[in-house]
């Protein structure tokens, strides 16, 4: 068995920045127990395996595909960067004719369109409620000791944390932080949370590009310790900082070592657009 197989950076303009994801381009039915073994091997955050819909469907000119996404250790039910590889294989490689792509997942419909500088995104929009601290406590203990906390929400609909930290810490501090995401597992083991996202309110630009809000993102229970860019985290972080901030097109900064920018626009239908570019950096042939 040969497939197509390639390694897209995502959220960046650039090759070695950004989140890798490889992206599988299956012709055939792929025996399920292969797309877990196929992303163990890769041991990238996400593998993303395209699926055509119908025998007649071909890369270049169908624009409806099955997607389905693999962590090393599990499948799980969305993830956006992985996506964004996915269109940015399809468009860029695949030279894939339709300016629109409509990915049919487990968390619905998604659609990712060509765009000036990227591709844009269409993600569902999550909202996140108060979470009472002391339910939390150990889990955030664990993650950043002592850290000073000025709100926490939670995602039902992705079981994601959403911890921001006080105002007065700056992205240095955010970027620099050392979390402990080893035993996370073992302090929440009840399936409430499968991500932690760290956030902070952004700073007026100066210098730099001025970005609303930044964050990282751990999830250690499904084998990621820590994610370097994460779309499915921006569908709930997006609905947190527009009302915080009271604004509807926002810029966003994940601050993993690699480093990932996003363009956040919420949609009048409910949902939210995220813009970001990709660089695809492997071609090549998986061989099983």
């Amino acid at each position: 068995m040969k497939l197509p197989i390639f390694i897209a950076d995502a959220f960046t303009a650039r090759a070695f920045r950004g989140n890798p994801a490889a992206v599988c381009l299956l012709e055939n039915k792929l025996d399920e127990d292969l797309h877990q073994q196929i992303a163990r091997e890769m041991n990238l955050s996400e593998t993303a395996f395209i699926r055509k819909l119908h025998p007649t469907d071909n890369f270049t000119e169908s624009s409806c595909f099955g997607l389905r996404w693999f962590t090393p250790a599990s499948e799980v039910p969305l993830c956006g960067h992985a996506t964004l590889a996915s269109a940015a294989v399809l468009f860029h490689e695949r030279k894939n004719v339709n300016s629109t792509l409509t990915f049919v997942t487990l968390s619905g419909e998604l659609k990712a369109r060509r765009a000036e500088d990227g591709i844009v995104l269409d993600l569902p929009l999550y909202p996140a409620h108060p979470q009472d601290f002391h339910e939390v406590e150990d889990l955030i203990k664990t993650a950043i000791g002592d850290t000073l906390v000025q709100d926490i929400r939670y995602s039902p609909d992705t079981r994601k944390l959403l911890v921001r930290l006080s105002d007065t810490y700056d992205r240095s501090f955010l970027e620099n932080l050392k979390v402990n995401t080893g035993n996370l597992p073992q302090v929440e083991n009840t399936g409430k949370v499968k991500g932690l996202i760290l956030t902070l309110k952004g700073e007026p630009g100066g210098q730099t590009q001025a970005f609303d809000f930044y964050s990282r993102y751990f999830a250690p229970w499904v084998g990621v310790a820590e994610d370097p860019v994460t779309g499915s985290a921006h569908t709930v972080l997006s609905s947190y900082w527009s009302q915080q901030l009271g604004k509807r097109e926002m810029c966003a900064f994940q601050c993993s070592t690699r480093g990932g920018e996003l363009e956040i626009s919420l949609r009048p239908d409910g949902r939210v657009d995220i813009r970001g570019g990709a660089a695809v950096v492997v071609e090549g042939t998986l061989t099983a």
